[in-house]
């Protein structure tokens, strides 16, 4: 008998894992809960709306309605695609010597000095403006693996921008 086809070959991609921590598989699954529990059902009761003003052949507000169904379900399914190639990293507990995703990292931008803090997290949980960048950001990929007192360059938009790294911890 011969061996199944691997699954790139029978046309089943393997997905890649997706790493995230607690927090944000967390809130990724209060987010599926709520657009299949509140979301969908007023999606639904918009469409029924929409159709009982008649013809749906030429009715704007049930074609409308409609796209906004179709635009839930996407985000419903790339949600639950999400979780289901979730790599949940708990990163409290491990020792400060290095950078790996879950770290807070206190860097001094060695032009001017200023201080920045962020913690590296999944791509779902990335808010810069909070702090949290993504682990597969140039600056998260320049610090990955270093340790205190590294110097690291990242190229950003504005150019190349050094850093040191001052403080690494596991909240």
């Amino acid at each position: 008998m011969r061996d199944p086809l691997p699954s790139s070959e029978a046309g089943v991609c393997m997905a890649e894992r997706i790493p995230m921590t607690p927090r944000g598989y967390k809130k990724l699954q209060q987010e599926l809960h709520r657009l299949k529990t509140e979301v969908r059902p007023a999606a639904i009761r918009d469409i029924e709306a929409a159709r009982a003003h008649g013809d749906i052949s030429e009715n704007a507000e049930y074609d409308a309605a409609k796209e906004r169904q179709a635009q839930l379900e996407a985000r419903i399914a790339q949600v639950d695609d999400r979780l289901a190639r979730a790599q949940v990293i708990d990163p409290s507990g491990q020792t400060p010597d290095v950078v790996r995703f879950g770290a807070t990292v206190v860097l001094a931008d060695v032009q001017n000095a200023e201080h920045k803090t962020y913690t590296i997290v999944g791509e779902d949980e990335a808010d810069v403006s909070n702090g949290l960048i993504s682990v597969t950001s140039p600056v998260a990929r320049a610090l990955l693996g270093k340790a205190v007192d590294a110097k690291v360059q990242v190229s950003v938009p504005k150019g190349i921008r050094e850093f040191e790294i001052l403080e690494i911890r596991y909240d």
